[in-house]
């Protein structure tokens, strides 16, 4: 189990700048933060930190009780995007959507930090190894209707095929905000007709350029 950040380094992460997760702190504090996967320090001038999408659930969570005090039982302290159909979701509310938006811009500066050219209107190298997070990720921070256990709602599954996940939606409009929701986070989407049940889908996969 990975030791919970120091007092020092708690405030530093709790005082990052709520949107981009840019932080203020020593040098000493910064540096024990990037070791620790919670901060990234930018390659480009003028070499801010910044939270990573491990930072930025830390920062969500609530700071440890004191000795003696009860608290809740933990959880796995993972975010895991809603993909659709889960047998035991989380539950939604301002937590979760606070959660979800966390995410988003920590995987907003995880493109900044990792695409050659800084560039955070597509994809980057984590997201085309983790295709159905990625997409589920996009779709649940634009507020789309992941589906419940029996409901509907988006569904995120991946494919046979290289680089690229189907998304499922009964609902034909919102399959289509579904694609434009996609195709904004930097996907290219197409929607196709499955063969035996004629149901409308997308497949989607991260843009390069």
């Amino acid at each position: 189990m990975t030791r919970p950040p120091t007092a020092a380094q708690r405030r530093v992460i709790d005082a990052a700048d709520p949107v981009t997760g840019r932080l203020r702190g020593t040098q000493p504090q910064l540096a024990a933060l990037v070791r620790r996967g919670l901060a990234f320090r930018h390659p480009r001038p003028p070499h801010d930190h910044f939270l990573t999408p491990a930072g930025h659930r830390i920062r969500e969570t609530a700071a440890p009780e004191p000795p003696g005090s009860a608290a809740p039982p933990a959880d796995s302290g993972v975010f895991t995007a809603r993909v659709g159909g889960e047998e035991h979701p989380p539950q939604t509310g301002p937590a979760r959507r606070r959660e979800v938006h966390s995410a988003w811009q920590g995987l907003l500066e995880l493109r900044r930090m990792t695409n050659t050219d800084g560039a955070t209107d597509r994809p980057c190298g984590w997201e085309r190894a983790h295709l159905v997070q990625a997409a589920a990720l996009a779709l649940e921070a634009a507020g789309h209707r992941p589906a419940g256990s029996d409901s509907g709602g988006y569904r995120v599954r991946a494919t046979p095929q290289p680089e690229a996940v189907a998304v499922h939606e009964p609902d034909a409009d919102a399959l289509r905000a579904c694609a434009g929701t996609l195709e904004g986070a930097g996907w290219q989407v197409g929607e196709y007709t499955e063969p035996r049940t004629r149901a409308r889908y997308l497949l989607a996969s991260p843009r390069r350029a």
